[in-house]
C-alpha cells in the first residue's frame, strides 16, 4: 500500500497529563486511516487465504483437547466494597477501585460461527451499576452488539470510554449519549478525583465491515485509583519501543494485564497478538509488579490448543524466575487487591 503523509489526530475535548517526549497526537493517513506507531500494519486478504489453506501443526493436538480454564459460580464479590480483578473470559474483566466498577471489552455470547468454549460465570443480567464500560477496539471478539445491548438496558447511566472513531458503532448498539472516544495518551473526563482512565496505544489494527479498514482507533486503558495503577493492554502484537514507553510514561504499574493467545501462526499473527513469551518481555518493560494473563481459553481463533498460551507462560516464567509474578485467574474468581 502507497504511503500517505501522516497527520495527527485527538479529542479537543480531552487532556494529555501524561505523554512521552515530542508527543503530536494519534497519527492517521490522509483518508482516514489510523496507523501504529511504530508498526504499520494494513491486513492483506491473500495471507488469510494463505493461513486459511496452508494447514495447521496443532489439527490432531486440537481434536484431542478437551481443556477449558477453571470457572468459579460463587458470586458473593458484586456485593462487596473490596478492591479487586475478575476475570470473565477472553478479555472481559470486572474491576472494581475505590467504589468505582469497571467492566472491559464485554463479549458474554459466541461470535457468530465461534463458539464460546468456557462459560460465562454468571448471567449477564446481574451486571448492573457499572460506571464504566472500556471498549478497545472494533474487533468482534472484544466489541460485541449483543453483550452491549444486554449492558446497556441494566446500565442505563453507565459511560463508555473508548477510542476515536468508535462512537457511531457504539452509540448504535447501546443507544447510549454517554460515549467519550479517546486518541493516544488522552485521559478521560471522569469527573471526578476518584479514578483517572488514560486511552493508550497498542499494535493492532481495526475491522468490521468492508471499507472500514482502521476507521476505528484501537488501544489499552491505564486505570488510576484506590492507590492503584492497572494497565488493561487490549490487543497487541509485541512492540518494545511502546511498551517501554509506556513505562516510562506512567512509571510503576501495579497489575498488568496482557493477551498472551491467538499467536499462531506466527507469521501471520504477530503483528496483532503477542505471543506468551513476549507477553512476559511486554511485561517487564512496562515495569509492572504483576501480570494477569488474557485473551485465551474463551475462544478458539487461531492455530494454537487453547491450552497452550498458558503452558508456555508458565514455562517462561519459570525459566526466568518470574512465577510469583503472575496472578493466573480462575474465571470468576475475584483477586482482591490488598495495599
Amino acid at each position: 500500500m502507497k504511503d500517505q503523509a501522516i497527520t495527527y489526530q485527538s479529542n479537543p475535548q480531552l487532556l494529555y497529563e501524561k505523554t512521552p517526549a515530542l508527543w503530536q497526537g494519534t497519527p492517521v493517513r490522509k483518508n482516514g486511516q489510523f496507523v501504529n506507531l511504530y508498526h504499520p500494519y494494513f491486513p492483506d486478504w491473500l495471507d488469510v487465504i494463505r493461513w486459511q489453506t496452508e494447514g495447521n501443526p496443532y489439527r490432531t493436538e486440537k481434536r484431542a483437547e478437551h481443556w477449558i480454564p477453571e470457572i468459579y459460580t460463587r458470586q458473593e464479590w458484586l456485593d462487596s466494597r473490596e478492591n479487586l480483578i475478575v476475570w470473565l473470559g477472553h478479555s472481559t474483566f470486572y474491576i472494581r477501585l475505590a467504589g468505582i466498577s469497571i467492566l472491559t471489552d464485554p463479549v458474554f455470547f459466541d461470535i457468530f460461527s465461534v463458539k464460546r468454549l468456557s462459560a460465562l460465570p454468571l448471567a449477564a443480567q446481574v451486571l448492573t451499576g457499572l460506571d464504566y464500560v472500556l471498549l478497545s477496539h472494533d474487533h468482534r471478539d472484544h466489541l460485541d452488539k449483543k453483550s452491549l445491548q444486554v449492558l446497556s438496558r441494566q446500565n442505563p447511566d453507565t459511560t463508555y470510554l473508548t477510542g476515536l472513531g468508535m462512537e457511531a458503532i457504539i452509540h448504535d448498539f447501546t443507544g447510549s449519549e454517554q460515549i467519550q472516544q479517546a486518541g493516544w495518551y488522552q485521559q478521560f473526563n471522569t469527573g471526578t478525583d476518584l479514578v483517572k482512565i488514560t486511552f493508550i496505544p497498542t499494535r493492532h489494527w481495526s475491522k468490521r465491515g468492508l471499507t472500514d479498514t482502521n476507521k476505528r482507533l484501537w488501544g489499552g486503558f491505564v486505570i488510576e485509583a484506590g492507590n492503584k495503577r492497572i494497565l488493561f493492554g487490549g490487543d497487541s502484537g509485541y512492540d518494545e519501543r511502546n511498551y517501554t514507553e509506556l513505562g516510562e510514561v506512567f512509571g510503576s504499574i501495579d497489575y498488568a494485564i496482557l493477551g498472551i493467545g491467538a499467536y499462531e501462526p506466527a507469521w501471520f499473527m504477530s503483528a496483532n497478538h503477542q505471543s506468551p513469551e513476549d507477553a512476559l518481555k511486554a511485561f517487564t518493560k512496562l515495569k509492572a509488579k504483576r501480570f494477569i494473563p488474557m485473551h485465551y481459553g474463551t475462544f478458539d481463533l487461531s492455530d494454537e490448543p487453547l491450552n497452550q498460551p498458558l503452558k508456555r507462560l508458565t514455562a517462561e516464567a519459570s525459566r526466568k524466575n518470574m512465577t510469583t509474578n503472575l496472578d493466573i485467574l480462575h474465571i470468576g474468581k475475584p483477586l482482591v487487591l490488598t495495599d
